[in-house]
């Protein structure tokens, strides 16, 4: 029975340690498919999505979606820090001298209190080491405790550190996109003569999804961390970038159309990739994003702004197939995460985000000389 009891202590700390280094420590990602972590946040999320789902709707629902990121992080370090006073309970008890208790007789309940006591540096008076195995156990369960406390002050500053930074570049893709972005506004928005505007945001999108792989690979918890903005997300700002990219090396040539392969290559990587980690395969769209007329439609649209585009049942197809190559993925990483898909253009009028305030919409606007999401000066 001592045996067993040591052999169990001694498993539940190594899969703790060994799951804590590659969260926080292994920059790396990490696709073993039985991982404490990945089932916890597998889980979790299942029971957290399907409870505000039952009962929220609306913006009430994102709202309370958002939470799930910040405390999963916070329980998912308690969870560490209990399996491990459990196991160093478990070791506590194997000898079964190793501790004494000033009053009563010593049973696993008080190991694992003794335990705990230990591992977060506490002390315990009414429970004393009798043993040198005790005292040593003790020792390394408290630098344990400490060791533990320096990932998390190391962790959550990494954590917020790189939410920010991908945030950063979702806001100032509002007044580029549209609230919620879609390939057709960022098009209509940054045409010039010499699509150098296009060329530049499309180069900024591809170190944007460089940083997003990396950051995200090394911290998979921050694919839960959700928007300022009910109508923004990562998700959705990656795929508008994506029809972006496709769209202009179907349609367009020069400079602008290698920067757009380059930053098609990059932002499907990291689709992919994330959908790997979180184990997510590709599944195929209930109906096609982008039908024929449509396709049409924003193709006269960009037209009517000046812009010269190749057409034709080649370019279509060519579209087709860039589409299939990332699109399967985006609607995965939409049901698992729930988020929604951006279309490739909206007739509605709703005003951009920097538009709207508490006390009005964009209706503040006019007579100020500013534009509205639908004036031909817009940026």
């Amino acid at each position: 029975m001592a045996v067993f009891a040591i052999i169990i202590g001694i498993s539940l700390i190594t899969i703790v340690l060994w799951d804590a280094f590659e969260t926080v420590v292994l920059p790396r990602r990490v696709t073993r498919r039985i991982r404490l972590a990945r089932l916890f946040y597998r889980y979790t999320w299942r029971f957290w999505s399907a409870l505000c789902h039952s009962i929220f709707s609306g913006r009430h629902l994102e709202n309370y979606l958002s939470f799930y990121g910040p405390l999963s992080l916070l329980f998912l370090l308690a969870v560490w820090a209990a399996i491990m006073v459990i196991g160093f309970g478990f070791l506590y008890w194997a000898p079964g001298d190793a501790i004494r208790a000033v009053q009563g007789d010593i049973n696993f309940t008080t190991c694992v209190y003794f335990s705990g006591a230990s591992f977060f540096t506490l002390g315990s008076s009414d429970v004393i080491p009798r043993t040198l195995f005790a005292r040593a156990l003790m020792i390394i369960e408290a630098g344990m405790g400490f060791g533990f406390l320096a990932v998390v002050i190391s962790y959550l500053p990494a954590i917020n550190q790189s939410f920010s930074r991908r945030e950063s570049n979702i806001s100032l893709l509002d007044a580029r996109a549209g609230s919620p972005p879609t390939a057709t506004e960022i098009l209509r928005r940054n045409i010039s003569d010499t699509m150098e505007t296009l060329r530049q945001l499309l180069s900024e999108w591809e170190r944007w999804a460089a940083e997003l792989l990396e950051s995200h690979l090394s911290y998979p918890v921050l694919v839960y961390f959700r928007s300022q903005h009910d109508n923004q997300s990562w998700l959705a700002a990656l795929t508008s970038i994506l029809d972006v990219s496709a769209f202009s090396v179907t349609s367009m040539e020069g400079e602008c159309q290698r920067q757009a392969e380059l930053t098609f290559a990059i932002a499907r990587h990291t689709l992919v990739d994330l959908a790997l980690v979180l184990r997510c395969p590709p599944r195929k769209p209930e109906k096609d994003r982008l039908p024929a007329n449509e396709l049409a439609h924003v193709r006269s649209i960009l037209v009517a702004q000046g812009l010269q585009l190749h057409d034709g049942k080649e370019a279509d197809e060519k579209l087709g197939h860039l589409r299939k190559m990332y699109e399967p993925y985006v609607y995965s990483l939409s049901d698992r995460l729930c988020l929604d898909v951006p279309d490739w253009f909206t007739e509605s009028s709703r005003a951009d985000n920097w538009q709207v305030t508490a006390w009005g919409q964009n209706s503040d606007l006019k007579g100020t000389g500013l534009p509205d999401r639908h004036d031909k000066r817009h940026f």
